[in-house]
């Protein structure tokens, strides 16, 4: 079960990785966007603000920066020895739950 458990692990991280840097290729533009533009962009009726989609790309950024740790914290806890062990009531976690979720932390009885 390790080398598979590795297995989905490496791969969550790498879909993580993908996606963070996708979110950081969409700030990039409009990063590029708002320095070309100069203009009040918040009453414009042609649709979404530059500052609602930077404020909703920055929230995506924020979340798969945090989700990123989290995967690296179950391959630390695996490389430990301590995986699939509950940090709540110290049980086992279920594999199915750990195939669900990778980064769980908490069997399901906890997580509730």
């Amino acid at each position: 079960m390790t080398s598979s458990r590795a297995d989905g692990i490496a791969a969550r991280r790498q879909e993580l990785v993908a996606a963070l840097e996708e979110v950081e290729r969409e700030l990039a533009e409009l990063r590029s966007m708002r320095e070309r533009q100069h203009d009040d962009d918040e009453h414009d009726p042609d649709g979404v603000s530059l500052s609602s989609e930077w404020s909703r790309l920055e929230g995506l950024r924020q979340t798969e920066v945090a989700a990123l740790a989290a995967i690296d914290a179950a391959a630390a806890r695996l490389s430990a020895g301590d995986d699939g062990i509950c940090a709540v009531c110290g049980g086992p976690i279920a594999p199915e739950r750990l195939e669900a979720r990778p980064d769980a932390t908490t069997c399901i009885s906890c997580a509730r």
